[in-house]
């Protein structure tokens, strides 16, 4: 990554961020007394606001690595990336009103204790231990050399700012708990959208404005529908196969969800869930429309632009003014940090909730908050004992470990999708649609990994766009689930009472009037944009 020079103001900002970030950490660790419970150290004592829960879906959500891959998505093909975001609002939207009440009125601390409630200990077994591992295995791993990227940035040596971006972040992590990283997130969210608007404000500034943008890029860069044999984002996998990726991350996946389980009550946790929607539609403006403005500018001669993924570098390198600057390396830094906290305190809660409680049913509650503590620790150490090996690790092993996740979810969503609307689905179907969606993806991945030394139909088949893979093992996966669930016996009673949609569906379709407006509104919004960038 390029250099970044630094004035003593912008490192003076960045100390302010550090510092309000610790305040806030502190104050939410030591006034709201975390460490008294397992329900306080896990959940934030389940009395967040709608607010904070927005703000914290929306910054855990960006990383470092978003940033930096949106905006060079954005200077190579335009803002077809968008679609990814603007879809999020709608999986928000299902989040807050389809999939929030079950969560909540259940009790549950954890999506795998969900799925033993729904189907059994073996579907629990399955989500815990694939959400540990593929934690690891991406979001520590990916978001820690992201971080030790961005302070090379500005000049500190790689293995320097990791261990710099661990250690902080773990600090306040493990003390605090998810209180103390919701309110952290919140204070991150101003910062990541200030220090982004900072560099679309400039950027325009430099080029001309909005209507010089798009004469210069052109119709098709301003296009999000792009044909079915798009490599990238072909309309009908977006239109059908993102969202069940969607589905599995904002309404299935411990580390987003465990933000509404903290909510004070459902209400609260669909306002949330509404709130977040809002801020999805701003990463098409605030962080890939500043990579076309790159490419825009490079087409102009302002800048030489060798590599698209170096886009926001040096658009903050060349756009964006002495102090200026420093906040949107703090933004950098608060998308890294915002998203390690929260695998960090996701994965000590799947340990400490789906592993250590049940070998040891009679755990205190000050013993849970004691291992969720020493489960962070050793994260954090997981973390530490990547740095070494960052450098080595190739960007596409990157690229192919975050590509695991699509061949984990479609089995996932089938499962919490169908379960909780069809009270016929039982266990047997559920570990049976969760086996085969295994074998198939980790087949898919296998043979994407080997595509170059193979041919005919099985390269065909390695070739095959992830997102239209999602549809097919969607397809079968769901299949699976309602076959042998047809074929073995019914459920039993207390595996769809209060579980299932024909229990809820009276209570819990009813809504606010405003959040019903809110949803309304939010939808409009997206049609406008769909509508806008075609």
């Amino acid at each position: 990554m390029r250099m970044v020079a630094l004035d003593f103001i912008d490192y003076a900002v960045i100390g302010i961020y550090f510092i309000l970030v610790f305040g806030i950490a502190g104050w939410a660790t030591f006034k709201e007394k975390v460490n008294a419970s397992s329900s306080d150290y896990f959940l934030g004592g389940k009395n967040v606001g709608w607010f904070v829960i927005g703000a914290s879906l929306f910054a855990s959500n960006i990383g470092s690595e978003h940033l930096v891959g949106l905006a060079g998505s954005g200077a190579s093909s335009g803002v077809a990336v968008g679609q990814f975001e603007i879809l999020a609002g709608f999986m928000l939207l299902l989040l807050g009103w389809v999939f929030v009440p079950f969560y909540v009125r259940s009790g549950v601390f954890t999506m795998p204790e969900f799925l033993e409630k729904r189907y059994s200990s073996g579907a629990r077994n399955y989500l815990s231990w694939m959400s540990i591992v593929a934690y690891i295995l991406t979001k520590i791993s990916v978001t820690i050399a992201a971080g030790g990227i961005v302070f090379e940035a500005i000049g500190i040596d790689f293995w320097t700012g990791a261990l710099i971006v661990v250690v902080a972040t773990g600090i306040y992590t493990i003390f605090g708990g998810l209180k103390a990283v919701l309110y952290t997130d919140m204070i991150q969210m101003f910062v990541l959208i200030g220090g982004s608007l900072a560099v679309t404000f400039f950027g325009l500034i430099e080029l001309g404005g909005w209507g010089e943008l798009k004469a210069t890029v052109g119709d098709a860069y301003f296009d999000m529908w792009q044909p079915m044999d798009h490599p990238d984002f072909p309309w009908t996998g977006i239109l059908f196969g993102a969202p069940i990726l969607g589905m599995w991350y904002w309404c299935t996946d411990q580390y987003i969800v465990q933000r509404v389980l903290s909510a004070k009550n459902i209400e609260n946790a669909r306002k949330g869930t509404i709130f977040g929607g809002f801020l999805k539609m701003l990463p098409v403006f605030l962080f890939v429309v500043p990579g076309v403005i790159a490419y825009a500018l490079s087409q102009k001669g302002v800048f030489a632009l060798e590599d698209n993924d170096q886009a926001l570098i040096v658009m903050v390198k060349s756009m964006v003014p002495v102090g200026i600057r420093g906040l949107v390396i703090a933004g950098l830094l608060a998308a890294l940090m915002s998203s390690l906290s929260s695998v960090f305190n996701s994965c000590s809660t799947l340990f400490t909730i789906d592993v250590y409680k049940r070998w040891k049913p009679d755990t205190s509650e000050k013993t849970l908050v004691r291992v969720g503590q020493i489960a962070t620790i050793i994260m954090v150490g997981i973390g530490l004992a990547w740095i070494p090996f960052m450098e080595n690790v190739s960007d596409q092993l990157f690229v192919y470990l975050q590509s695991v996740q699509g061949y984990i979810a479609p089995p996932i969503t089938a499962v919490f999708l169908l379960g909780i609307f069809f009270k016929r689905l039982n266990h047997q179907g559920a570990m049976a649609a969760l086996m085969t969606g295994l074998v198939l993806g980790a087949t898919r991945f296998i043979l994407e990994l080997n595509k170059d030394a193979l041919s005919g139909f099985w390269y065909n088949f390695a070739d095959i766009n992830f997102l239209h893979i999602a549809i097919f093992l969607f397809v079968i996966c769901s299949a699976v689930l309602i076959v042998v669930s047809l074929l073995t016996a019914a459920p039993p009673a207390e595996k769809t009472d209060g579980i299932t949609y024909e229990r809820r569906v009276k209570s819990d379709a009813q809504g606010k009037k405003l959040d019903t407006l809110l949803t309304v509104i939010l939808v409009i919004i997206i049609a406008a944009l769909w509508i806008y960038f075609s």
